[in-house]
């Protein structure tokens, strides 16, 4: 229960408080006017929001839109740039430019068409290859007529180029094969993939007119070297003969020293013009043999280089293709294919030159065995009628048979030969220098036994009443020993293995006859101390000989040799010795 105060006091409070509400009244009508703008402002801003909201998803569906379309663009052109290359260079070789067809058409072949013709050559590959592409099919009848237009201007060109070697006697074809066919080879080359009648016929003209230059140039050339060989007068002798004619011989440097190929320089044919100009036979056999040696290497260098067939290759696998190293001899052989009037006095043949280019040879040895066969008989169609020449020449020389050491020089000089030729890959001509190998040894056994058979003919004891005695003098004996000494000295310089059967098993029969002949010559002396003295004197000279040339005497045939001779005069001192003691005891 209240009390009347409190209900006043509420009364009170009551009446306050709606008149601060009327007092604030205003304040709160402006207020709820604000508060009802601001819930239309946000009902606007609520369309307005849903609004854009919808424009937004139609924007974000147009932008995915054209996010894919920009993708398949992109892709798109992805494609055509990774064709581009392609589709631009398969236009480009299915045309034809105007300055290649100008310069095959209206210039004459030179240095120019050599880029040219390996342009075009792979673009009438492609062809070949795009047949069917209609753009390469309308291009066939203008690419086979400008390959007909090239085939018969290179034609022509080549075959001109021959005209040197069949009009003029001092042409180097050497100088013309490396300096001018090799700078060409391609052109060639172009020839045999896309004309090959047209290669083989400028071939075998080339074969027929290099035949013609070498059968003529050698022929000349040793003919020459036959006036010289007829100059010389050494012939074979047996060592009786010898020491009866001609007295003691002596060792000759000179003439060991053209067993070598490092060594004087080649006759040239000039030089028989001379009529007091001479040679040793095996001086002008070496000069024949290295001058065939210098050509027929640099010839089969240039066929089987240049006349070796190999395909198109890509254009960074073709530098300097055409310039492969070949032989340079000093001096080119002069030749014309037909005799020429006033001609026939000089010759120049080409000198030896001891390089050898190996690019083309080492290419040859990849090829398959038909086409290596090929290129080895063209070679021998150009070098056949010199190989007879040769053949013949040194079967003059050997018979009859020149003495025995020039013989032995003769056969060192062409295993030296034979060993260089090896190492220039030249097949065919190591064959020719085997045979020719072959061909002297036996010539040089039977020289050797001819010497054997002369002294142990002289050594024999007459037999039977009629029986003619040989009769042998001091001055025989002692010529005979200074022969055997020089033949020795000459043969261990002459030989490189210190055991050669051939060599020292002759000379082993050569001293055991040589020694027989001493004791036969001796044995007429009746006083032993006479005899002893004799045979003593005659070991000597043999090994003052043999000591001549210091240099030999740490060989061990030459060892040997000393020590059976020095035995030989040490026994017949013990026997002076023994004897002489044996006559003072008696006396």
């Amino acid at each position: 229960m209240t009390s009347p105060g409190t209900e006043q006091l509420a009364g009170v409070n009551e009446r306050d408080k709606r008149v601060s509400h009327r007092a604030r009244a205003k304040d709160y009508v402006e207020l709820h006017a604000q508060v009802q703008s601001s819930m239309n402002l946000l009902d606007s801003l609520e369309s307005f929001l849903s609004f854009f909201q919808r424009d937004l998803s139609s924007v974000s569906g147009q932008i995915s839109e054209l996010q894919e379309r920009s993708k398949d663009i992109d892709g798109r052109l992805k494609s055509r740039r990774r064709i581009e290359k392609p589709l631009s260079k398969l236009v480009s070789e299915l045309t034809i430019p105007p300055a290649l067809i100008l310069t095959i058409l209206d210039t004459e072949v030179g240095e120019s068409w050599i880029p040219v013709i390996d342009d075009f050559e792979g673009r009438l590959d492609t062809l070949e290859v795009r047949a069917r592409v209609k753009a390469a099919r309308d291009l066939g009848d203008i690419s086979e007529g400008l390959r007909i237009v090239a085939a018969t201007k290179l034609r022509a060109f080549f075959l001109a180029l021959l005209q040197p070697i069949k009009d003029s006697v001092t042409t180097n074809v050497q100088v013309l094969q490396s300096s001018v066919y090799m700078k060409y080879r391609s052109l060639f080359s172009f020839l045999q993939r896309k004309a090959e009648p047209v290669a083989k016929e400028i071939q075998d003209s080339y074969i027929a007119a290099a035949r013609t230059y070498y059968e003529t140039a050698f022929r000349r050339y040793i003919r020459s070297l036959g006036w010289l060989k007829s100059k010389v007068t050494e012939k074979f002798e047996a060592l009786v003969t010898l020491s009866v004619h001609q007295g003691g011989s002596r060792l000759d440097h000179e003439r060991l020293s053209y067993a070598k190929i490092d060594g004087p320089s080649v006759i040239l044919a000039y030089m028989a013009d001379d009529k007091t100009h001479k040679e040793p036979l095996e001086a002008i056999l070496r000069s024949l043999f290295l001058v065939l040696m210098d050509n027929a290497t640099a010839e089969y260098s240039f066929i089987t280089t240049f006349f070796l067939f190999q395909p198109l290759a890509p254009v960074g696998d073709q530098e300097n293709s055409s310039s492969a190293p070949l032989l340079s001899p000093d001096h080119g052989v002069v030749d014309d294919g037909k005799s020429i009037a006033d001609s026939e006095a000089r010759t120049e043949v080409a000198g030896p030159n001891l390089s050898m280019g190996r690019n083309g040879l080492g290419r040859l040895m990849d090829t398959d065995k038909s086409a290596r066969n090929e290129l080895v008989n063209l070679w021998k169609k150009v070098f056949d009628p010199v190989l007879e020449y040769t053949k013949a020449f040194l079967v003059s020389v050997v018979e009859p048979p020149p003495p025995a050491i020039p013989l032995l020089t003769m056969v060192r000089l062409t295993e030296a030969v034979l060993a260089e030729v090896q190492k220039r890959q030249c097949s065919p001509l190591e064959t020719f220098f085997f045979t020719m190998r072959l061909q002297l040894w036996p010539v040089f056994q039977k020289v050797m036994t001819e010497h054997c058979d002369s002294l142990k003919k002289v050594a024999e004891k007459p037999s039977g009443y009629f029986a003619k005695t040989n009769p042998t003098t001091d001055v025989m004996i002692s010529n005979i020993c200074q022969s055997y000494t020089v033949m020795f000295q000459s043969f261990v310089l002459l030989t490189s293995e210190a055991e050669e059967t051939m060599i020292f098993s002759n000379l082993f029969r050569l001293q055991q006859e040589l020694d027989k002949l001493i004791l036969r010559h001796t044995e007429s002396v009746t006083d032993p101390i006479a005899r002893a003295t004799k045979r003593s004197a005659i070991y000597e000279i043999l090994l003052q000989g043999l000591i001549k040339s210091s240099h030999l005497t740490q060989h061990p045939k030459v060892q040997t040799e000393l020590e059976h001779w020095s035995e030989k005069e040490q026994s017949a001192r013990q026997t002076i010795l023994s004897t002489g003691q044996r006559n003072k005891v008696r006396q």
